[in-house]
C-alpha cells in the first residue's frame, strides 16, 4: 500500500463524485454512455428510478432507455432492483455470492429448483414462488421474497415495469470466478463512491463486513490511503489526479431519483454530503426516500412525483434563477405518457 497521505476536503470529494458520476455535464446519447452511467448499477426500486438516473447523466434519455438491449434488470446490491450493463451481470451477482459454503449453497439450490420449475419459461415471481413451494411439499412454505436469494448466482434475471410483479427467468451462469467479480465490484465502488472504507462497501453491496474487508485486503497493494473530513479512507491510485484537480463548473440543476448512486450512502458519508442533521433526516427517511434536488453542486432540497406532478421541497430560499432551472429540469424528465406541457411543478414551503 502506498505511503503517501493525501488530505482531501469535502469540496474535492463531492466535486470528484459528481464528475465521475457524470452529474456536472450530460454525456452524449449512446450505448457507450449507458454503460458508463450504469458503472455501479442503477437502483430501480422505485418505478423508473433508473430512467431518471440515466436522464440526469445522458442527453436524449427516453422513458424506455432502461430497456436498451445492452442493459438488464436484476436483484443487485442489498437485493434491490438494479439495472446494469448486460456484460456486467457477473459483477453485480457473483460479486455478492456469499463466501460461506452453506449460505452459498442455499442460493445455488434455489436457482437449481427454479430452473427445473420454470423449464425455460418466464413467470411472475409471485407465481414462481408459490409453484416452487408447492413442488417442494415437505420443505416448507416459501416466502415470496426468498427467490431473491438465488440472484447472486448470476442465473436470475427479472423485468419489472413498476406496475406489476417482476417477471423472472433463468439464464446460464456467468463464466467468471466469484472472487474476481467481488474485486471488480469493489474497484467500481471505490471509483464512484471513493474515498471510502471496506465497511461502507459492505453496506452498499449488501455483503458481510468480513467479506468486504477481505476484498479490500486483496486490493491493498493497489490502494492509496487518504484523509477526509470524516476519517481515514482509501482510493484507487488512478483516481488521485482527478481528486486533486479543480472542481470545475457544476450543473445548474439535477433532480436525482430515490436511490440514485450520488446519495446512496450510509453513516458518516451522509454527513459529508449533507452536513445539516435536520436536512439529512428529510433526505434519508425511514421509509421511501424522496428524490434529491442538486443545485450548483449542493443538495438543497427534496422532490417527489405523483404521475405528472412534481413537488419540490427546498431546504432554504432559492434565487429565482435556481427555481427556474429546477422547473426546467423537472419538465425535461422522460416520464411515460407525458411531455413538457403535461408536467406540473409545485413548490412546498418556498
Amino acid at each position: 500500500m502506498a505511503s503517501t497521505r493525501l488530505d482531501l476536503t469535502r469540496q474535492q470529494i463531492l466535486a470528484y463524485r459528481r464528475r465521475v458520476g457524470a452529474l456536472d455535464q450530460r454525456l452524449p446519447r449512446g450505448k457507450r454512455t449507458l454503460g458508463r452511467v450504469a458503472y455501479v448499477g442503477l437502483q430501480d426500486s422505485m418505478p423508473r428510478a433508473a430512467v431518471l438516473s440515466i436522464h440526469a447523466r445522458m442527453e436524449g434519455t427516453s422513458s424506455n432507455s432502461w430497456e436498451d438491449p445492452t442493459l438488464v434488470q436484476l436483484w443487485g446490491p442489498r437485493f434491490s432492483v438494479f439495472v446494469v450493463a448486460a456484460d456486467d451481470r457477473a459483477i453485480f451477482t457473483l460479486g455478492r455470492l456469499p463466501d460461506d459454503p452453506k449460505r452459498r449453497r442455499i442460493g445455488e439450490d434455489l436457482a437449481d429448483r427454479l430452473e427445473a420449475f420454470l423449464g425455460g419459461a418466464r413467470m411472475p415471481f409471485g407465481e414462481a414462488a408459490r409453484g416452487l413451494a408447492a413442488a417442494a411439499r415437505g420443505l416448507g412454505e416459501m416466502h415470496l421474497n426468498s427467490l431473491r436469494y438465488a440472484a447472486p448466482t448470476g442465473r436470475v434475471l427479472i423485468r419489472w415495469d413498476g406496475a406489476r410483479q417482476p417477471e423472472i427467468w433463468i439464464v446460464p451462469a456467468p463464466e467468471v470466478d466469484p472472487t474476481d467479480a467481488r474485486l471488480e465490484l469493489a474497484r467500481r465502488y471505490l471509483h464512484i463512491f471513493g474515498p471510502s472504507t471496506p465497511e461502507a462497501f459492505g453496506l452498499w453491496a449488501g455483503i458481510r463486513t468480513n467479506e468486504a474487508r477481505a476484498a479490500f485486503d486483496a486490493l491493498a497493494s493497489s490502494l492509496v490511503p487518504v484523509a477526509t473530513p470524516i476519517g481515514d479512507a482509501l482510493i484507487l491510485p488512478e483516481d488521485e489526479a482527478d481528486l486533486r484537480s479543480d472542481a470545475g463548473r457544476p450543473a445548474t440543476a439535477r433532480l436525482l431519483p430515490s436511490g440514485d448512486a450520488y446519495y446512496l450512502l450510509q453513516g458518516p458519508d451522509r454527513e459529508l454530503l449533507v452536513p445539516d442533521p435536520d436536512n439529512r433526516n428529510l433526505l434519508w427517511t425511514s421509509r421511501v426516500w424522496p428524490g434529491a434536488v442538486l443545485v450548483d453542486g449542493e443538495i438543497v432540497g427534496t422532490w417527489r412525483r405523483s404521475k405528472t406532478r412534481v413537488l419540490i421541497h427546498p431546504w432554504r430560499r432559492l434565487a429565482r434563477a435556481a427555481q427556474d432551472n429546477i422547473e426546467n429540469e423537472a419538465r425535461s424528465m422522460p416520464i411515460p405518457d407525458a411531455d413538457d406541457r403535461d408536467i406540473v411543478v409545485d413548490w412546498e414551503n418556498s
